[in-house]
């Protein structure tokens, strides 16, 4: 059995060829080829690109794709799948995806193809859910804000919240979306003390936390609001200007997920206008950020270039992950 593994600049040829050993062992042949990039930047924007208009928009060179007929298994983590691929990939019977998305798979044409694809899930889990416990408590704190303050050689103690910030042990943080990254960061969030509400209209298991069944009626409730849903057209700007006017003016934002999950101009107002106390945020309409856009503006946010994913235990995990998800089916 012959299997394709395309390598990027996250998860480059070294790093697929270690994570996918146990699918070596199991007696599938693997052949690494690189999708290459000048630089993480141009990889990130045709990974945007491709999420948000599928899998057909990008073509791969021809040094990626010879040879297609020969393969039984290719694996992708941005490189697009589409119809080409499935087309000339005549033996193909699995595509495994390197991350929970699959977007950049042409998924309902290879599955009428008789292709079985998987995907990697929770293989985000842990970095981006420590992560955001580092967003809550650099909003909430002014870590950020500070440290910006004091190598600008300003000495400062009043903050947009306060001079006095508040304490996550005496706070009410409010999750939207409670699969595995919303659960961990619920398990996080528990020593510290704090009560946590959650919304999430899939999830039907025993918890501890306290689901609501309105988003209404968590963001009225929370002194944090955190984002964990994925992004389809049903969840696109499911925070909005309704949202931001029902919450406390106490209350901040914080979106490690997806940036269409929230409308960013009414985020933008909102924090324009103090409605809410602040946000941090890690995702964004247009990446890299333009050095004018209205987020910079601002006193009241704390912004990170998309790194909420960026670890190393994320990536070089992601082929383990998936060589025993594919070891299974075979």
């Amino acid at each position: 059995m012959e299997c394709l593994a395309i390598a990027d600049l996250f998860i480059d040829k070294t790093m697929m060829e270690n994570g996918l050993q146990s699918l070596k062992k199991a007696g599938v042949d693997v052949e690494v080829r690189q999708w290459r990039h000048k630089d993480l930047e141009s990889l990130q924007k045709d990974n945007i690109k491709l999420e948000q208009q599928g899998s057909e928009v990008i073509n791969l060179s021809e040094s990626l794709l010879k040879d297609l007929d020969k393969f039984d298994i290719i694996i992708t983590q941005f490189a697009p799948i589409g119809k080409y691929v499935v087309d000339n990939a005549k033996n193909l019977k699995i595509i495994g995806v390197l991350r929970a998305g699959m977007e950049n798979i042409c998924y309902d044409y290879a599955t009428s193809n008789s292709i079985t694809v998987l995907n990697t899930p929770g293989r985000s889990t842990t970095s981006v859910s420590e992560f955001t416990i580092g967003m809550i408590l650099a909003e909430m704190r002014n870590i950020a804000r500070a440290n910006h303050n004091l190598k600008n050689g300003k000495w400062e103690k009043n903050f947009p919240n306060g001079v006095l910030a508040p304490e996550l042990k005496k706070s009410t943080v409010g999750l939207i979306g409670y699969g595995s990254i919303g659960k961990r960061v619920a398990d996080l969030l528990r020593p510290f003390g704090c009560k946590i509400i959650f919304f999430d209209e899939y999830f039907e298991e025993e918890t501890s936390d306290v689901q609501l069944k309105e988003i209404d009626d968590l963001v009225m409730e929370a002194d944090v609001v955190s984002m964990h849903y994925r992004l389809t057209n049903k969840t696109e700007n499911m925070l909005n200007k309704h949202h931001f006017n029902l919450m406390k003016k106490t209350a901040i934002v914080i979106n490690t997920a997806r940036s269409g999950l929230v409308n960013e101009r009414d985020l933008i107002e909102a924090l324009r206008s103090k409605k809410i106390t602040g946000a941090a945020i890690d995702v964004y309409n247009q990446e890299p950020l333009p050095s004018d856009h209205p987020y910079n503006s601002l006193e009241n946010i704390t912004l990170t270039s998309h790194i909420a994913g960026s670890s190393r235990g994320n990536f070089a995990d992601s082929p383990v992950i998936l060589s025993k998800r594919i070891i299974e089916i075979l």
